[in-house]
């Protein structure tokens, strides 16, 4: 279900409920949000009126250009030590012999959206490239227009919600793809998807945190790696359904089968990771979710809901 400028026609609120269903993809936009985006972008630029500043600044103008340029030498100096940093951590990596994924994808589906069986399949191809760890997160939003999803989690609807407020357009629609965390565009639309995989990895947020998992006994091993520079993050476990058949009883796509790929029925907070290397430890049956047979271990800066870049990723069997 979908929203844009190519839509004929949005959702429309009715007693609490949205009505309409487009044609690629539908959208929720939460009311006032354009309004209140417009005032805070006014504030923001009425501050910075360089009408009312030019003649205040016009005798400092020697002592501004010398405090410029020493600040961009300063600036040159920290940001080639990070690269050199940076480049030190990749090169340890490398030398261990660890694989970094390309990209963690999420897809925001729901089984009553008529727009979302060829982005479920674009998952599944996605999926078959060992360097795509890819996730199906099946929302709530569209249960009352005639099918509940079986799969739905509204825990999936409130992480769709908290990546939209952190990106500022504040809009949820299905299907929808994010990138890495940082990177959205509509799920079925294949070049989109493929831009949105260039957009994250030109963009610095290309998965560079090697995580390696492991059994110990009835517990999972969770190694993160070092990374220099690196922001506050959380790791999550999600334990999910490889693949999963669903028949379709009623609603849009009624009378139809669709495969959902990596299906996460789950989330468990394993702990918070810093920068340098660690290990944790998870219980595995504390991961055994609803028929989950192999589960997906992210490192994610900000929180669950302020969701910011994807610094690693991993996934192993559950046996």
């Amino acid at each position: 279900m979908a929203a844009s400028a190519r839509s004929s026609r949005r959702p429309r609120r009715r007693n609490g409920r949205l009505r309409g269903l487009l044609a690629s993809h539908c959208e929720v936009t939460r009311p006032g949000a354009a309004r209140r985006l417009c005032v805070d972008w006014f504030f923001t630029t009425s501050r910075l009126n360089p009408a009312s500043m030019t003649h205040a600044f016009l005798p400092h103008r020697l002592l501004s250009a010398l405090l410029m340029l020493a600040c961009i030498g300063f600036g040159t100096q920290a940001m080639a030590e990070d690269a050199k940093a940076d480049a030190k951590t990749n090169a340890a990596n490398a030398s261990a012999g660890t694989e970094l994924p390309k990209a963690v994808v999420e897809l925001f589906t729901s089984q009553g959206c008529a727009s979302c069986p060829p982005a479920d399949a674009l998952l599944g191809e996605l999926a078959r490239d060992p360097g795509v760890i890819s996730l199906t997160l099946a929302v709530d939003y569209w249960d009352y227009v005639g099918w509940k999803d079986t799969l739905a989690q509204h825990g999936h609807t409130q992480r769709q919600r908290a990546y939209a407020d952190v990106r500022g357009d504040r809009k949820i629609y299905t299907p929808q793809m994010v990138v890495d965390g940082t990177q959205a565009a509509v799920g079925s639309d294949r070049l989109a998807v493929e831009k949105a995989l260039m957009s994250a990895k030109a963009g610095g947020s290309a998965l560079m945190v090697p995580v390696k998992l492991s059994r110990d006994g009835d517990d999972l091993l969770v190694d993160v790696g070092a990374l220099a520079q690196a922001p506050g993050a959380e790791v999550w476990a999600c334990p999910v359904i490889r693949s999963q058949t669903v028949s379709i009883g009623r609603g849009e796509n009624s009378g139809r089968q669709v495969t959902y790929t990596n299906v996460v029925r789950g989330w468990v907070r394993v702990g918070t990771w810093d920068g340098d290397p660690d290990t944790f430890k998870v219980p595995v049956n504390q991961l055994r979710f609803e028929g989950a047979n192999a589960v997906v271990v992210l490192v994610q800066s900000g929180t669950f809901a302020a969701p910011g870049a994807i610094l690693g990723a991993a996934t192993t069997p559950l046996n």
